[in-house]
């Protein structure tokens, strides 16, 4: 009866022991998801100022500020406008007029 006894103690205690380090992880992990949660609520705050930071940088009148006061561009005008002739295709070989998108 002793030995049962013994045994029964140490399953108790073996089993006590468990309990403790079950609820310490799981305390652990508790704290640990609040602060992913946290995290997650200050990413998602930070990622909707992001976007009406960029929706506002893009407006086209900013655009066009910037690309004149920075880059130095101007509106496109005929005074300004150059108008490059694209090369006439050469004739090679066996191609033929109808080939090579000649109209008759």
């Amino acid at each position: 009866m002793t030995r049962i006894n013994a045994v029964l103690l140490v399953m108790l205690l073996a089993s006590s022991l468990y309990l403790v380090q079950v609820s310490y992880e799981s305390r652990r992990l508790f704290s640990a998801l609040d602060r992913a949660q946290a995290q997650e609520r200050e990413l998602e705050t930070d990622f909707e100022r992001l976007q009406l930071d960029k929706r506002s940088q893009a407006t086209p009148l900013r655009v066009e500020r910037v690309a004149r006061d920075k880059l130095g561009m101007r509106s496109a005008s005929p005074a300004v406008t150059q108008y490059v002739d694209a090369p006439a295709p050469a004739a090679s070989g066996p191609l033929t007029a109808s080939a090579q998108g000649a109209r008759p």
